[in-house]
């Protein structure tokens, strides 16, 4: 069990995804994406593994990303945050973004 303390030291916020680029080096199947958390936050990379989306429907939407973790390299690429997704469980290989249901203003803190 955690504390409300302990979750919201884990700072999830609101971003737009303004490009994806395939991301073939990766060891498993994933997109790079370039996401605006707004002018607070500004623009950040991450590495997802949500490539049972085409890249088009990807682009303008929203997403969840957690901005506090520290940036980790993912084979020639540097991943700022974690962008949130849950797993298929019949693939297990395939993940769906977490994303508001309706606009909200980027950087908006998840509570």
């Amino acid at each position: 069990m955690i504390t409300y303390n302990d979750f919201r030291r884990v700072d999830m916020r609101v971003g737009r995804v303004l490009v994806v680029e395939d991301f073939p080096e990766a060891r498993k199947p994933s997109y790079k994406l370039t996401i605006d958390f707004g002018p607070e936050i500004g623009v950040k990379k991450s590495s997802a593994q949500i490539t049972g989306y085409r890249e088009e429907e990807l682009v303008g939407r929203l997403v969840i990303g957690v901005i506090n973790f520290p940036p980790k390299k993912i084979a020639d690429s540097q991943s700022e945050v974690l962008t949130l997704g849950v797993a298929d469980r019949s693939t297990k290989d395939n993940w769906f973004i977490i994303q508001p249901d309706r606009t909200v203003e980027l950087g908006t803190r998840v509570e």
